[in-house]
């Protein structure tokens, strides 16, 4: 029997005191970086453990599966790619966002692909992708097109304002796809000047830039 007061999470917790919060950063960024090297099904307990000089049995111990390290990767390494982006323009706001997914295609963009087909096989990895990667995203560029709706640059009315984070976030999705590589800064740009500006009654260049 437990002493009062004690509950049984209390063995879980003593368990995880034996890998420092230094140690366990080493060992989510290799988790992370063998996914974007080599997808989620090659990902294996044996590889991270060589990877990071640990032993197997510490990773079975401390996390119990593949999935479970999976997902405290991810929330040990949340990002916040767009967050930072406020240039006072919604045009340029989502060039800047193009910039940042050219910058980081190899690393958030490489991680979302190699996650995602497992992603819809396990709820708890679903739930750690969207939490970390996606909805972060979302907020980010939905905030975007809030302010712009403040400064007045646009109609806030727009149907069309509701669908920006996911037309964004769909090409990045799809153009691996259906060309085999990446969306780059290019590509991305291009495609937030022709589809995603018109679509909210913006001009794809500021005034005075060949825009009557």
């Amino acid at each position: 029997m437990p002493p009062p007061g004690s509950t049984q999470e209390s063995a879980p917790a003593s368990r995880r005191s034996k890998i420092t919060p230094e140690r366990a950063q080493e060992l989510y960024t290799a988790v992370l970086d063998l996914l974007r090297e080599s997808g989620y099904d090659a990902l294996t307990m044996e590889g991270v453990a060589s990877r990071t000089r640990c032993g197997k049995s510490t990773l079975y111990r401390q996390w119990g599966s593949k999935p479970e390290l999976v997902v405290a990767s991810l929330h040990g390494t949340r990002q916040t790619l767009f967050s930072e982006i406020d240039t006072g323009s919604l045009r340029e706001d989502l060039h800047e966002v193009a910039h940042a997914v050219d910058a980081a295609s190899g690393q958030d963009t490489a991680l979302m692909h190699a996650l995602s087909h497992a992603a819809l096989q396990n709820p708890d990895l679903l739930c750690a992708l969207r939490s970390t990667l996606i909805a972060p995203a979302i907020a980010a560029i939905d905030t975007m097109v809030e302010r712009a709706v403040r400064r007045g640059e646009m109609d806030p009315d727009n149907p069309a304002a509701d669908y920006v984070a996911a037309q964004v976030l769909g090409i990045m999705r799809a153009r691996p796809l259906l060309e085999g590589r990446y969306a780059d800064d290019g590509f991305l740009t291009r495609f937030v000047d022709h589809a995603v500006l018109p679509a909210l009654g913006l001009p794809a260049l500021p005034p005075g830039n060949g825009i009557s």
